[in-house]
């Protein structure tokens, strides 16, 4: 659809005084104001270039139909409230927050503005206009385990990890298991940087995990340095949320991506319709949510097609990267052996599991 001239708009304006139009009709010639919160810059890589990227197939795809908007680098707290608010001020009738950290603005703003539609992604809170929205990360996380484990020569793999939330420990307790399933010898170490996005602490981090002898790594952060650390360095890694073989066209084995694309056209198209609710999705292989990036030719074809019947696995149902026996890594059993796992568990998990070493700092 096109978007009303101000002449056209005030001459419809007057046949609705005139009863001639319904305010309905202005509304179906109206683009949707659709906002976005990011907690990063957008870059050409990482979890918010993956999400920007959505929004653009988004826009794409319901091309005239929508407005879009997005804030970028936006800090959790005060300042996402204060984005967050106004947008909805602006009069944008769907805004997706993109961090975990803008749970809690995201619901009180939400209050402020019950005509505006919000969803959140990665939190658990929902409300009359909050829907939240999330991939199961773990599922690519336990595939990329596996490259990692045939890989590796030391037999130790690198962590670069934000925060010790239950996305994130899931996701290094997930990669932990697909890499001992074919090397029990495998371990992995972690480094918290406490932060999302800072390519400083972050190629610090990778820094330290190599100094201790890890020759795969990967990251729960934002940024390209891990991807560019491993690449100086001369080690594997395995890139998060997004494809990063452009820095590090050597190092990278393959990818975990995140494809939102779809979702946000579904969602959006919703809004327009009319028929937007509140969810709760957790999509993952299945669902397209979760797609592994091509392998680095040094990867052994039979390496690649065990990644590949396994991912066919998991996306039938047929198996769960986080069926028993699972202990932790004190020794204390907390999956008997066949029991698969429960989301409700899987939401609050707060401990590794063997073969990570250390201790899981604790949450603030």
């Amino acid at each position: 659809m096109s978007v009303l001239s101000p002449k056209s708009v005030l001459f419809t304006m007057l046949a609705v005084l005139a009863g001639l139009v319904s305010v309905s009709a202005i509304a179906a010639d109206t683009p949707l104001k659709v906002g976005f919160v990011y907690v990063s810059p957008v870059g050409d890589a990482g979890w918010t270039s993956q999400h920007d990227a959505a929004r653009r197939e988004m826009e794409k795809a319901l091309a005239g139909k929508v407005v879009t908007k997005y804030v970028e680098n936006v800090p959790e707290g005060a300042d996402a409230e204060r984005v967050i608010r106004e947008l909805a001020q602006s009069g944008y009738q769907l805004i997706f927050t993109t961090s975990f950290g803008y749970m809690n603005p995201t619901i009180k703003v939400a209050k402020q503005f019950p005509k505006t539609y919000f969803e959140h992604a990665t939190g658990y809170k929902t409300d009359k206009n909050v829907g939240i929205y999330n991939a199961r990360f773990y599922e690519g996380r336990y595939l990329a385990g596996i490259v990692a484990g045939k890989m590796t020569k030391s037999n130790i793999a690198g962590y670069v990890a934000a925060f010790p939330i239950p996305e994130v420990v899931m996701g290094i307790n997930a990669f932990t298991r697909g890499m001992r399933s074919v090397n029990p010898n495998a371990v992995t170490k972690v480094v918290w940087v406490n932060t999302w996005y800072d390519p400083g602490r972050e190629r610090e981090a990778a820094d330290t995990l190599i100094s201790q002898g890890a020759d795969v790594l990967t990251n729960h952060t934002d940024s390209t340095a891990v991807m560019q650390d491993a690449e100086a360095k001369k080690v594997y890694a395995i890139a998060y949320h997004s494809d990063m073989s452009k820095y590090g066209p050597h190092a990278q084995l393959t990818a975990v991506t995140h494809q939102w694309g779809a979702y946000y056209t579904k969602e959006v198209q919703a809004a327009i319709d009319g028929k937007w609710k509140p969810g709760s999705i957790w999509g993952g292989i299945r669902e397209g949510m979760i797609r592994m990036a091509p392998f680095n030719p040094v990867v052994p074809k039979d390496v690649q097609d065990l990644v590949n019947r396994t991912a066919a696995d998991i996306a039938s149902g047929k198996f769960h990267p986080f069926t028993g026996p699972l202990s932790d890594n004190d020794g204390h059993e907390r999956l008997a052996a066949g029991k698969v796992i429960s989301d409700d568990a899987l939401l609050k998990m707060d401990y590794y599991v063997e073969g990570v070493q250390g201790k899981l700092p604790a949450t603030k």
